[in-house]
């Protein structure tokens, strides 16, 4: 009975994120470029694991994708409730001073960090929750910044494919209980934990992923004091700061998910996973709660994981920023100026490298010592629930 109730409190949720849809009309869209065929995007031939055309056992007529191209089975993609675009990504996001945000975020509140050239950018995941996806541009690249709060699962994209810029939103659909988006220009369905197209004309094609970190608030407003904070939309009236998931990664059993469990950790333990080739690994945050730095090399690349306390989580409590304290991670190559360095936990969220004694920060910057004023290159890694990431990296 507790599994059940968790399930409709679930599905009620999502619909709750349905409601009161403001439908956003961007330049990309009034310019929305031809559908037909693009030397960008593969043939039925020529990408691999392309599946024998069927139609898809769900209605159609909302939908310009071309569902003859597919590389996964239909009765793998399920309803998640609200229909397409029943959860609205952000297409115009507007941003504030740090100072600004301060009067509505907390110190602990988590937020989605990324950087591009000069231009650092936090996204509070307690506006993420509510759309999944915002459409953006940072210092002149386009960038999708996505979030499924199913999958716990917080990646940034970059939104050009093959010269063509493309803008995202939500399907409504699942797979393995993470978000399928889909690009506007063709309709093609991606997947957003691997980012791989899986329906349409764009099927087998790759995003880019882009480093990004949660992290919390008071570090961002400490290491970018000049940062740009996304401010929350006036035309959604969504209850921001409220998390409308209350209690799910406590779960034991995810939502609209019937994979096989590893029972190695819980199913919604937090681990930080990062793939370099065909390699891929996971980090419990239980661990690294107990360690704060771990040294190892994945496919001939040397890097560290950092990790600090101070992160609330965004699907704990009803008030995110009330949420228990889940901490945030990092990674980093550890290979600069030639030499590869090893590192250990300090004081107060700091680290130290044995090889110089520098003193780092968690956004991989020396702020002491020999090295101070250097940085490590960010690995790409993405957080993600212990089932999320073994289903996808299996």
């Amino acid at each position: 009975m507790k599994t059940r109730s968790f399930v409709i409190s679930i599905l009620g949720a999502l619909w709750l994120l349905a409601g009161c849809v403001v439908p956003q009309t961007t330049t990309s869209q009034q310019n929305k470029v031809s559908q037909t065929s693009s030397p960008d995007a593969p043939s039925t031939q020529e990408a691999a694991g392309i599946l024998p055309a069927a139609p898809p056992p769900f209605a159609t007529s909302d939908w310009k994708t071309d569902f003859s191209k597919r590389t996964v089975e239909w009765n793998e993609i399920l309803s998640g409730g609200p229909p397409k675009d029943g959860i609205p990504a952000i297409d115009a996001p507007t941003f504030e001073t740090v100072e600004a945000a301060a009067k509505r975020l907390a110190k602990q509140s988590p937020i989605l960090f990324f950087a591009n050239g000069d231009v650092a950018r936090a996204y509070p995941l307690e506006i993420l929750i509510w759309h999944e996806i915002i459409n953006d541009v940072v210092d002149g690249q386009p960038v999708a910044v996505t979030f499924c709060p199913l999958c716990n699962a917080s990646i940034v994209f970059e939104r050009t494919v093959g010269g063509q810029v493309l803008d995202f939103g939500t399907t409504g659909k699942l797979r393995k209980s993470d978000l399928v988006m889909y690009d506007r220009q063709t309709e093609s369905w991606w997947q957003q934990a691997v980012g791989e197209s899986i329906v349409g004309q764009f099927t087998g094609t790759r995003l880019t992923f882009l480093p990004s970190q949660v992290m919390s608030f008071g570090d961002f407003a400490s290491e970018f004091p000049k940062g740009e904070v996304l401010a929350i939309p006036t035309e959604f009236g969504r209850s921001y700061g409220q998390n409308p998931y209350k209690g799910y990664d406590s779960t034991s059993q995810p939502f609209l998910y019937d994979g096989k469990l590893d029972p190695r950790l819980p199913a919604t333990e937090r681990v930080v996973g990062v793939a370099i080739g065909n390699h891929a690994k996971a980090y419990a945050f239980s661990t690294l709660a107990r360690i704060s730095a771990i040294n190892d090399q994945l496919a001939e690349t040397p890097i560290v994981i950092f990790y600090k306390t101070g992160v609330s989580s965004a699907l704990d409590t009803s008030v995110i920023s009330e949420g228990r304290d889940v901490g945030s991670t990092a990674v980093f190559d550890r290979r600069l100026d030639g030499q590869v360095f090893t590192f250990k936990a300090a004081e107060n969220g700091l680290f130290t490298d044995s090889e110089s004694g520098s003193t780092w920060n968690m956004v991989g910057e020396a702020i002491e010592g020999p090295m101070a004023g250097k940085r490590l290159t960010q690995v790409v890694a993405f957080d993600h629930f212990w089932f999320a990431w073994h289903a996808f990296y299996p």
